[in-house]
């Protein structure tokens, strides 16, 4: 599907999206973006849909040509307080505070959101494989997410994050089987099956 370049038709759109939602250890990080009307990229698209090395081919790109982006980490103590929807939506608050430019409509990938200072919004499922300004935001959270996982992967190597990025692969639990979990796990996630007992 070709992606649309507005939503909204107003001059400053801004899409959001997060990264690492689904994710045993490390922030869910969000991104707000707020691009051109005339922006064109002949690969962005859904960062799910694009490779690594795409990805941060884009991420300058995005940042140096976008009127103006945010990017916000959601660390994993905040994310067993307040559960991993609300540290998701509140991501994605912060990363529209910290935008230079304030928005006139909000575009939202998924189907849950809160309000924002008053400035409508819309949420779409699969938003970041339709809408520019989305997908942009979605390629940053999903970059400045994965740096930051590599970066705590020197701290516990043992996880191989710099590979799985945090999320449930069977390496990683075979790790936390046998290491048992360390700081940057989200204690209110189930990191094993039932029939094993961590101790944090």
């Amino acid at each position: 599907m070709d992606l649309l370049q507005n939503f909204s038709g107003l001059l400053l759109e801004c899409g959001t999206d997060e990264a690492g939602r689904g994710c045993l250890a490390g922030p869910v990080t969000a991104a707000a973006v707020i691009l051109p009307s005339d922006f064109k990229n002949e690969i962005l698209n859904d960062s799910k849909q694009l490779n690594e090395i795409k990805r941060l081919l884009l991420k300058p790109i995005i940042e140096e040509q976008s009127i103006s982006f945010g990017v916000h980490h959601i660390y994993e103590s905040e994310i067993d307080k307040i559960n991993i929807l609300n540290a998701s939506i509140l991501a994605m608050h912060k990363s529209i505070d910290a935008l230079t430019s304030r928005p006139e409509y909000i575009i939202v990938d998924g189907n849950r959101f809160k309000p924002y200072n008053n400035i409508p919004h819309s949420t779409i499922i699969k938003g970041d494989s339709k809408y520019l300004s989305i997908a942009a935001a979605s390629i940053l959270a999903k970059t400045y997410r994965d740096l930051y996982m590599e970066t705590i992967h020197e701290e516990f190597p043992m996880y191989n994050w710099k590979k799985n990025k945090g999320y449930p692969t069977k390496e990683h639990r075979e790790a936390i089987k046998k290491y048992g979990p360390c700081k940057y796990h989200r204690k209110s996630f189930r990191l094993l099956p039932e029939q094993y007992q961590l101790e944090f």
